[in-house]
């Protein structure tokens, strides 16, 4: 994945949590990680295969915020998925302009033919 993802919100979860998942750990970041495989592997990380994750993430990072935040559990859980799903969708609209700009797909940049710029282009330039 190009630097520009490590700039991105929730990076400062998603990039460590990838490496303690290799690692084995059972962070919260490495289970957060474990939540969002199929997506982030679809965007182009490398993670561990299916079988090398831990079984049911979502129970484990529950129980693992439990234990640390008590009856808070539920807020910070909901928040950590809500960063996750913040990354992922960020990675998305990245790889989702640099094709259109055509970065992905071999064109020049400033090359606009068969391409259709979207109103909301001139927004994010």
């Amino acid at each position: 994945m190009d630097d520009w993802a490590k700039e991105l919100p929730g990076a400062d979860l998603i990039y460590p949590g990838i490496a303690e998942l290799v690692r084995g750990e059972g962070s919260a970041e490495a289970l957060l990680v474990a939540i969002g495989s199929p997506r982030l592997r679809r965007l182009g990380f490398r993670l561990p295969e299916n079988a090398e994750l831990p079984e049911h993430p979502e129970l484990l990072l529950y129980r693992l915020l439990c234990e640390q935040y008590g009856k808070a559990a539920h807020s910070q859980y909901n928040a950590l998925i809500r960063r996750l799903v913040s990354f992922e969708r960020a990675v998305e609209f990245r790889q989702a302009r640099l094709a259109r700009k055509g970065h992905a797909s071999g064109r020049r940049r400033g090359d606009q033919s068969g391409s259709r710029k979207l109103p909301t282009d001139r927004n994010w330039e």
